[in-house]
């Protein structure tokens, strides 16, 4: 006798309704084939989005347009230099949108505060390079607006 067909899942249980309250925060998803490892970065939840989205960072609105260089030395690797993550992205304030390029790990002055990005997923491994669109990014926006 077969096994279960495995291309498709068992219906799973509904999440109970109203038991989390409603947030701007977009959480990251794992990829199909492994889940993200533990990454560094371990402070206040950040928002993220994928190139082409925009969202809500407690103030601006963020919409990353392109991936400008992923050059991370890869986990598992040692490497004379760390490499750097750069992104394109557009902001939009009250005064209009503004595009500008940011770098991981090093905030822009964005009105009278601080956009950092701060995370980057997938991180890069040995041997293989995502897609820009499967990229995630994590903001965090400090400041007033």
């Amino acid at each position: 006798m077969p096994g279960p067909d495995p291309q498709t899942l068992p219906d799973q249980p509904a999440p109970p309704t109203g038991t989390q309250p409603p947030t701007d925060f977009y959480t990251p998803q794992a990829s199909a084939q492994a889940p993200a490892p533990a990454g560094p970065y371990s402070g206040p939840p950040l928002a993220y989005t994928r190139i082409g989205e925009t969202i809500y960072v407690d103030g601006p609105r963020v919409t990353p347009l392109a991936l400008l260089e992923d050059s991370r030395c890869a986990e598992g690797t040692q490497c004379v230099w760390a490499g750097r993550l750069r992104v394109r992205v557009r902001v939009d304030l009250g005064s209009g949108p503004r595009e500008m390029e940011m770098t991981l790990g090093q905030p822009v002055q964005v009105a009278d505060g601080q956009l950092d990005l701060l995370d980057a997923l997938p991180r890069p491994a040995a041997g293989s390079k995502p897609a820009p669109f499967a990229y995630q990014f994590g903001f965090r926006f400090m400041g007033g607006l």
